[in-house]
């Protein structure tokens, strides 16, 4: 579904006013979470959106987030592995989640493998081949000997080539927000990838518009200096982006 433009606030007002870079489109793409499916129906109306707009350097932003909690987590890493490879160098960007994190961790010791099971986890070990069957039976020791040999190495280096932040513009692309006390080139790893309630409960000026994924709303949640786009795609079935271009943005989701 596309939805139409945001109007963006008084330009006279203080803090960044939601310019994106000269020539320049972009598409920021919310939590996705092993649903492969929506994925597919995302990017689909998204190059339509693209195609249907004047010619641009277009760049997709993955905010994190790819795996865990629905069926197809390895297949979602594949498909994106696959459209990465198809576009032009560096119009495919993608940022490292919290779920990317511990995942990349419970692959190198078992102690991570513990938690990352507790957060959505053992649906992204069954995408990998393990059945449900011989996941129940396998202990902690046995299960993280299983997903090491499962896992492709050219999984574990894609996740681990994920950055932390991208500027564009008057824009702050991270996945789970910025610790608001502090500029941005000072913004600890941890912070991008894990803080809630002291950056969605801040309300002052930034120094950019910060676009999250990480907290899920029912819709697109657009404050003035944020906008969230996680909207629970693996429980919810809407997987939502957010389209960039001058001083514009626009609304492109999986929603009938």
């Amino acid at each position: 579904m596309l939805r139409k433009l945001f109007k963006l606030r008084d330009t006279a007002s203080k803090g960044p006013e939601g310019h994106f870079p000269p020539g320049q489109r972009g598409y920021a793409i919310g939590d996705i979470h092993g649903r492969l499916d929506l994925l597919e129906q995302l990017i689909e109306r998204i190059l339509a959106d693209d195609a249907s707009r004047p010619a641009a350097d277009t760049m997709l932003i993955f905010l994190g987030d790819l795996v865990d909690r629905g069926p197809q987590s390895a297949q979602v890493i594949d498909y994106l592995r696959a459209l990465e490879a198809r576009r032009e160098a560096g119009r495919t960007r993608f940022l490292l989640g919290n779920h990317e994190e511990v995942f990349l961790a419970a692959i190198e010791d078992e102690k991570s493998l513990r938690f990352f099971a507790r957060i959505g986890g053992k649906e992204t070990i069954l995408s990998y081949g393990i059945n449900l069957e011989q996941y129940n039976a396998l202990d902690y020791a046995k299960l993280h000997e299983a997903l090491r040999e499962l896992v492709p190495a050219e999984h574990i280096a894609f996740l681990s080539s994920f950055e932390d932040m991208i500027l564009l513009g008057d824009y702050a692309f991270v996945h789970a927000g910025i610790r608001p006390s502090e500029p941005l080139e000072r913004q600890r790893a941890k912070d991008l990838r894990w803080i809630r309630e002291e950056f969605i409960e801040h309300s002052g000026p930034l120094e950019k518009i910060v676009v999250h994924g990480h907290t899920i709303t029912e819709a697109v949640e657009e404050k003035p200096y944020r906008i969230g786009l996680d909207t629970g795609a693996y429980g919810s079935g809407k997987l939502t982006a957010m389209g960039f271009e001058g001083n514009q943005r626009w609304v492109i989701d999986t929603a009938p």
